[in-house]
Formats: C-alpha cells, structure tokens, sequence
C-alpha cells in the first residue's frame, strides 16, 4: 500500500505523523510512504533523519495581525495555498496514494483538500484538545477526524466522523530501559538527569529563565541538566552563558539546540521542565515521567493550560504560569521535587495512569479501515 503523510510546522504536529508512518511500516513492510511539508520549515529536516521521503510545498500561515504587515502577509499566503494545492494534486496524481493523512500544521490544508477532490481516502489527527484553524476548515473535507480528547467532539459539525484515538507516540519510546538510556548518555545509574525543553522551536522566556538558572549551578548539585533552547533562541543563549557561565560542563549542563535523540534522554531523565503541548504530554504520560509543566500563553483558548492542569489535578504534575516565578524559585522546586524520592515515584505513577499506550494502534486501524473501503 501507499501512504501520503502531510504534518509541520513543529515537531508536535511532526512527530505523531513519524509514529504512524512506523507503524504502518512493521504491520506493512513493503508498503511506500511520501510526506508532503512546507518548505523551509522543521519537517524538511526531521522527516529525512527517519529515513522518509519528503516534499516540500509552498505554503505559509496565517497571520491574525491586524496591521498592514499582516494584511500583506495574508494576501501572500492566499496566493501560497492555491499553489500548494496545484502542487499537492500533481504529486498525488503521480504518487497515487490508498490514503493521505494529516496531523496538525497549514500545510495540511491544501494536501488533503486535493486529496479529497481526487476521491482519495483522508483522515486527520488533532492532538490538542481545541481544534486549530486547519483542523476545523478540514472537518467537512476529511473522511475522519481522529482526536486526542474525548471533550474534542463538541467542536465538530460532524461528530460521526469523530473518533476519539489519543496521541500517537513513536515506537522509539518503547526501545530505552532507564539504565541503558544513562549508560548511553555518560551517566552514572545513581546520577540524576532534569531535561529542560520548551517546545521544538524553543521560547525566548523560558531560554531567559535558564540563562539565569545555569549560573546558578555549580557543579556540586546532585542532578545533571540538559537544556534544548531550539534552533531560533541557541545562538542568543550560547553568547549569553559565555559571559555567565562559560564552564558549562563543570556545573555539569549540557546545552543542545535540539534534542534529536528525545526518546533516549527521555528514558533517561528524572524530571522534565517543558511546556504542556499534546504531543508532549503523550510521550510523558507514555513514560510515566514527573514533570514541571510551564503552559505557553502563545496559544489559543489557553489549551495548554488546560491540559497542563488535568495532569496536576491527577498529580503526575506541578504547573507553574510565565511571570509568576523566576530562576531561583524554580531551581528550589526541582531540587525538592529530586529530594523526595517517594514523591517522584507518586508522580511517575499518576503520569503513567494517564497514558494511552494503543493510541498508534488505533490510528492505524481507522486509516487502513478506510483505505480498504
């Protein structure tokens, strides 16, 4: 069977779709998979690293700007989409795909609508709880809309169409035992590691946060920390600690611009600081991983706030809001989070309840469904 994946943007919209495609690939090994991505973006690089083919369309968002910039910028991606949309038709046309599937980004939108113009089998995956703006223009194209939470369906025209899967996690999260992802990574078993990431593209406060937190570190605390900026914000970062903490390895921190090998320093780690996106969250829930959760305030309805706090209600979490603390007071709380080894093991248990570990399984099963009908 062919497949044709379209996801980007972020690497939260990116990495359900690499967790299907490998599915799909053990149930399927002879089967051929295509992802289309928007040119320039995170996917044209993350795709390739797993071995999957990828073509780039040209597609931009939109802006909710209400300025000329953003009125300009909007005409241009007006003009984007109806390309993209003549790009996407060819490449289906040539590929031939049983099914397209979607899982968040503006790309999404001009591949699926020609896919379902051709009369090919399309599905969508949301994985957060409030729709974005794709996810709702695609709901009355898409032949499914799969999603991350059962109080999604309200948001729907069609609910029939809606089936409630979770988020997929890649099977990558499966591979680690915790003793073998620390021998990996130089650690020793009894050496604890607090991993600190803000979402695949990084986020300028959080970065602020722990540029002022590393100094703070001198290499006699009993955690080792791995900090991921993202692409945009390692530069300033690095320039910054050059000034404040130019021995980073003393104070035992090992700053990445990317995480790329986030299954095995997931395993690894003790605690998590990040932000409460979907996709995230699958993959703590799935690993049973205590975690400090900063909600973005960049997103709509506030849906990682409210998806942050389900897992502190469950008390697999402790949820801190932007501007409402500083690098002191959240070194104090990882410190006595790592202090209380029965609070940890609590929290682990809370989180590894909240998991969905068939979430893949099920997605696959929806989209081979529909591409057998």
């Amino acid at each position: 069977m062919k497949f044709i994946f379209t996801c980007g943007g972020t690497a939260g919209h990116i990495n359900p779709a690499l967790a299907v495609a490998g599915r799909l690939k053990e149930l399927l090994p002879d089967s051929e998979f295509l992802f289309l991505g928007a040119e320039g973006k995170m996917e044209m690089d993350l795709v390739p690293r797993e071995g999957y083919a990828i073509k780039p369309l040209k597609i931009t968002n939109l802006s909710r700007g209400k300025n000329f910039k953003a009125l300009t910028h909007n005409i241009a991606t007006l003009k984007n989409v109806a390309v993209s949309h003549r790009q996407a038709k060819a490449i289906i046309r040539d590929f031939q795909p049983d099914a397209v599937i979607g899982t968040g980004g503006y790309v999404c939108y001009p591949v699926l609508k020609a896919a379902s113009q051709l009369h090919i089998p399309t599905a969508v995956h949301e994985s957060n709880a409030v729709p974005g703006l794709t996810t709702k223009m695609l709901a009355k194209l898409v032949d499914r809309i799969m999603v991350g939470f059962e109080e999604s369906r309200q948001y729907y025209p069609q609910p029939d169409k809606v089936i409630v899967t979770g988020t997929p996690v890649r099977g990558q999260f499966a591979a680690y035992t915790k003793a073998q992802a620390k021998r990996e990574l130089g650690l020793a078993q009894d050496e604890k590691l607090v991993v600190s990431v803000w979402g695949s593209l990084g986020a300028g406060h959080m970065n602020g946060v722990m540029t002022e937190l590393i100094p703070l570190l001198e290499g006699n605390q009993d955690f080792h920390l791995l900090h991921g900026a993202g692409k945009m914000y390692y530069p300033g970062v690095c320039e910054k600690l050059a000034e404040t903490a130019p021995d980073l390895s003393t104070r035992k921190v090992d700053l990445r611009e990317y995480i790329f090998d986030m299954p095995r320093v997931m395993a690894a780690a003790d605690l998590v600081l990040c932000r409460a996106g979907a996709s995230t969250i699958s993959e703590l829930t799935y690993m049973g991983k205590p975690v400090i959760m900063v909600p973005s305030p960049n997103v709509t309805n506030h849906h990682q706030e409210r998806n942050a706090r389900v897992l502190e209600k469950a008390g697999g979490a402790r949820v801190l809001l932007e501007g409402e603390f500083d690098a002191g007071s959240l070194l104090a709380l990882v410190q006595e989070l790592l202090a209380d080894e029965e609070k940890l093991s609590s929290m682990s248990a809370a989180m590894g309840a909240l998991a969905v570990p068939d979430a893949t399984d099920k997605i696959c099963g929806i989209i081979l469904d529909i591409a057998n009908q």
